[in-house]
């Protein structure tokens, strides 16, 4: 009551002297003078130092996500503080330092920003159109050196992201390569941008099953009727439910197979590209273990996703390191129950990748 009492006075003197009360609701104000906001507000400095993306790609993030704001520090510092804290894989504590904010606001920007970002996914990482697949299908014919590719739309693989697993489920998370891990499967196109994304699946699943739990297999998604995609010897040869092409497996038996491997491994690597280019661009997160919930990781890794593609659309490219290249294939599985077997569709591929000009369909 006594304190109460004081404030009263002190407001009553103030007005008395015509000196506005101090207002308790008026929000902070940004200190420019903070390093990492000041590089960003002089308009000119190199953003990927600190933030991993480009001024333009930047500014493209946030043509999507908005500007508007009615209240707190507004998206432009709130996607500051959650690039940040994915370019520097380290603790809220840190990043609350760095931005001299409170490490509750930090925290609170952090995951509000990658729900805005992980809204942008069906618009930014999305399956080609119809009118799109023949010029997909020539980027891959280009990429195998071979026209026999021009109806491969897509190229798959699985990535092992690390994480911090939970006490009771440990064991789960432990896959083939000895650390906790989470399953990462993705298709990218032939320029390297995600078009499909699958993420969850603890460690301890192979490939294969990682794939027929996916929508893209269960749900026929994609490719489309008359196209296929690629994928390492770690997924089956398909034909039904969808097209997944694969390379001959060891030991091969003639130059046909060899060749057929060797066009194939060509185009599939785009993912491995892919792949690479998140891990050089995130490094802290893919590199690392995760220090967050397991059940926020995909999360994360999907706003990686939608940032790689919106990165690759304004030109920013951070290409692959040489220690962050695609990992090896997992180890081979047969067909799941029930689906058909692309063999033979395989092999009328490997025919015309040594007789271009004649046709096997029959």
């Amino acid at each position: 009551m006594r304190g109460l009492r004081r404030r009263r006075r002190v407001i009553q003197l103030l007005l008395a002297e015509n000196i506005p009360a101090p207002n308790p609701r008026q929000y902070c104000q940004v200190n420019n003078t903070v390093p990492l906001l000041a590089l960003y507000f002089d308009g000119e400095s190199d953003m990927r130092v600190d933030f991993r993306l480009s001024r333009g790609s930047f500014n493209g993030l946030m043509a999507i996500l908005g500007t508007a704001c009615d209240h707190g520090w507004g998206p432009v510092i709130e996607a500051l503080v959650f690039l940040f804290w994915l370019a520097s894989g380290t603790s809220y504590r840190v990043v609350a330092r760095a931005f001299a904010m409170p490490r509750a606001t930090v925290h609170r920007a952090v995951h509000q920003t990658s729900r805005k970002v992980l809204s942008l996914l069906p618009q930014v990482v999305g399956l080609p159109s119809e009118e799109d697949l023949p010029h997909v299908g020539a980027g891959f014919a280009r990429l195998a050196g071979s026209a026999a590719f021009n109806r491969v739309v897509g190229s798959i693989d699985g990535c092992h992201v690390r994480v911090t697993p939970p006490i009771d489920d440990a064991a789960c998370y432990l896959n083939r390569k000895i650390f906790y891990s989470v399953q990462f499967q993705a298709v990218c196109d032939h320029t390297a941008k995600f078009i499909d994304i699958f993420i969850g699946f603890p460690g301890s699943a192979h490939d294969a099953r990682v794939l027929k739990h996916s929508p893209l297999y269960y749900q026929q998604r994609y490719p489309p009727p008359g196209f296929c995609i690629i994928g390492d010897d770690g997924y089956p040869c398909l034909r039904q439910p969808i097209a997944l092409m694969t390379p001959y497996r060891q030991p091969l038996h003639n130059q046909l197979q060899v060749r057929f491997n060797g066009h194939l491994s060509r185009a599939r690597c785009v993912v491995e590209r892919a792949f690479g280019i998140l891990k050089t661009r995130w490094r802290s997160i893919f590199l690392k273990a995760l220090e967050v919930d397991v059940l926020y990781v995909p999360e994360v890794i999907a706003c990686c996703t939608v940032l790689h593609n919106i990165c690759l659309s304004n030109g920013d490219l951070l290409e692959a390191e040489d220690d962050v290249e695609g990992e090896a294939g997992d180890y081979p599985q047969p067909a799941p129950q029930g689906a058909i077997c692309g063999a033979e569709d395989r092999h009328r591929m490997a025919m015309t990748c040594v007789v271009p000009d004649h046709d096997y369909a029959i």
